[in-house]
């Protein structure tokens, strides 16, 4: 019994726009739902009915249940208010998403990987503030359902100007109670941080800071069409667990409707960079699906007090880890508490370089802005007579192919001295499809050791392939006012397909990366016509359309090459370096 999925029109970008919505999962009682057919159950999820109340959840902390607060259009959402008891009035952290707003209900029952069993409350929603940390030094916490969700009223169009809307309201409703400070701040991961910029973006007076730590901005980019190839599956899946009693967004039924990003629909979900001016912390993990919207959210906000920290660990045990923590609430006391605490000295950008495997070459290096100042870009010319990259452009044309459903490609290039690459790479190709009228393209950026043997960072045990980057040779159009010389970015405004064998010049943009090789290892382009990582946790999945072979080209008019973001030394005497 598949959950109705209707029109409904909505306004997007400031302009009525028909949008497909799906009904979410409907909210049941724990009796109801043992008294269901299977296939009844498919389509309800318990959720613990409305209790508005006051009680203590651990001892010396508050819970103010199923508070009602009303948007400027009459919707009335819910949500947990947890504060200390003793305190009588202090600082908000907030935590907005779609995920249930109290442990176990909706899809806050998802595993916290990478983080030991009852190191997070059951107060905290998933991937947000844990109330049994903040309320102990002196904040409350609001873990919010949105319109739509859990018992909320409306529909539910997330990562929207709606959405923001509703975090305005709610923040300004919150900071004129009696036990607030009027201090408010935003806080969380993933979609709790993807949120922050859309409520941001709207200025809330009493909105004083936001952490959003690991966060996708550009929903059309970095998630359903990455390097322009589908990849509706894994939004299609989170969307499919939301749990309310009307409809939400179908966002990857959405990017079926509106394949092309020149319109309203996507221009909604766009965060307003410039009216983003409140001091903001932000992380990024140089291995994860996230990286591209932190960094780039990061670039583009006017806020004259940003700080961001690169990393090489992974969402959820960064966060949760003491060290991270601390560090976060010297950020919530600067400007939620007005504490001279010295938090202005902190660097504006903090680097992890990785090495190989779980280690780092060097840890929280300081530096003033990303992409840095000092990079010096290089190009490396591809080879394929010898499947080599070189210093200077090749002269003698050659060619490289492999079969697109289960081949692939590589070039090498060994590093002669120290070498560390911190920034944005790309890849200039220039390629055909042998027998067909487009071309899906994977690329990996990898580290090989002295003698070969490939070196990945490891991840939960798990090896990443290394710095990424997707192109589909018919979105090859580059957006000319947002492409620079170190990243170029498609336009992803029309389709233009290929005559086979047709050769044409592509420019794929790599995610940033900070990784150091050693004298005498190498680096891998590896080119292929599928995702190559196998085994991986998260359920990552691209709609290719590939037939027969693809063909890389060469040397002489076909300079294809790899540019890369060279990290000179600070400082150097003969032997002594300083990085």
């Amino acid at each position: 019994m598949a959950r109705e999925l209707v029109t409904k029109t909505v306004e997007c970008n400031g302009h009525p726009t028909d949008i497909l919505m799906r009904q979410m999962l409907i909210p049941c009682s724990k009796e109801e739902f043992d008294a269901m057919t299977p296939e009844e159950r498919e389509e309800h999820k318990v959720l613990t009915p409305l209790n508005n109340r006051v009680y203590e959840p651990e001892p010396g902390i508050i819970c103010m249940q199923d508070v009602a607060v009303e948007m400027r259009d009459g919707v009335k959402i819910y949500v947990d208010i947890y504060k200390p008891k003793d305190i009588p009035v202090v600082p908000l952290i907030v935590s907005w998403s779609f995920y249930g707003k109290r442990p176990f209900d909706g899809q806050s029952d998802w595993q916290i990987m990478g983080v030991p069993p009852q190191t997070v409350s059951n107060m905290s929603k998933f991937e947000s503030p844990d109330p049994g940390y903040w309320c102990r030094h002196g904040y409350a916490v609001a873990n919010v359902d949105p319109r739509g969700v859990g018992h909320s009223e409306g529909d539910f169009v997330q990562f929207g100007t709606q959405e923001g809307k509703d975090g305005y309201d709610f923040i300004e409703w919150a900071a004129q109670q009696a036990w607030c400070n009027g201090h408010v701040g935003l806080s969380g991961n993933s979609c709790v941080a993807m949120t922050q910029w859309r409520i941001a973006s709207q200025q809330p007076p009493h909105l004083s800071c936001i952490a959003p730590w690991e966060g996708t901005s550009d929903m059309y980019r970095e998630s359903l069409y990455e390097g322009g190839i589908p990849a509706h599956t894994f939004v299609g899946m989170v969307v499919k667990e939301a749990v309310g009693p009307n409809y939400i967004d179908d966002t990857a039924a959405n990017a079926e409707k509106y394949p092309f990003i020149d319109c309203d629909y996507w221009k909604d979900k766009d965060p307003i960079w410039k009216n983003i001016t409140c001091p903001v912390y932000t992380t990024v993990c140089w291995n994860h699906f996230h990286l591209r919207g932190s960094m780039q959210a990061f670039r583009k906000i006017k806020s004259r007090k940003k700080w961001i920290r690169c990393h090489r660990n992974f969402e959820w045990p960064d966060a949760y880890s003491n060290k991270n923590l601390q560090d976060l609430e010297l950020f919530f006391a600067r400007y939620l508490k007005d504490e001279r605490n010295g938090w202005e000295l902190t660097p504006t950008v903090r680097l992890e370089v990785q090495d190989a495997y779980e280690y780092n070459y060097q840890e929280d290096r300081p530096e003033t802005s990303f992409p840095l100042k000092r990079t010096q870009y290089q190009k490396l010319y591809l080879d394929a007579s010898d499947l080599s990259m070189k210093n200077a452009p090749v002269d003698n044309q050659a060619m490289a192919a492999y079969q697109s459903e289960d081949g692939e490609v590589c070039f090498d290039y060994t590093f002669s001295e120290d070498t560390e690459l911190t920034g944005y790479m790309k890849l200039h190709l220039w390629v055909a499809a042998e027998e067909y009228n487009d071309a899906d393209l994977f690329v990996n950026i990898q580290k090989l050791s002295t003698t070969g043997e490939w070196l990945p960072i490891t991840l939960f045990g798990e090896n990443h392939p290394g710095a990424w980057g997707k192109l589909r040779v018919s979105r090859r159009k580059l957006d000319e006012k947002l492409s620079t010389d170190f990243q170029p970015v498609q336009a992803h405004t029309v389709s233009e397909k290929l005559e086979p064998g047709q050769i044409v010049p592509v420019d794929i943009e790599i995610w940033p990366t900070s990784r150091f090789w050693h004298k005498g290892q190498q680096i891998r382009v590896q080119i292929s016509g599928r995702y190559i990582r196998e085994d991986w946790f998260e359920p990552l999945m691209w709609d290719t359309d590939n037939k027969g072979r693809h063909l890389i080209y060469t040397g002489g008019e076909h300079d294809s090459f790899l540019q890369i973001p060279v990290i000179p030394p600070r400082y150097q005497d003969g032997d002594y370096i300083y990085r």
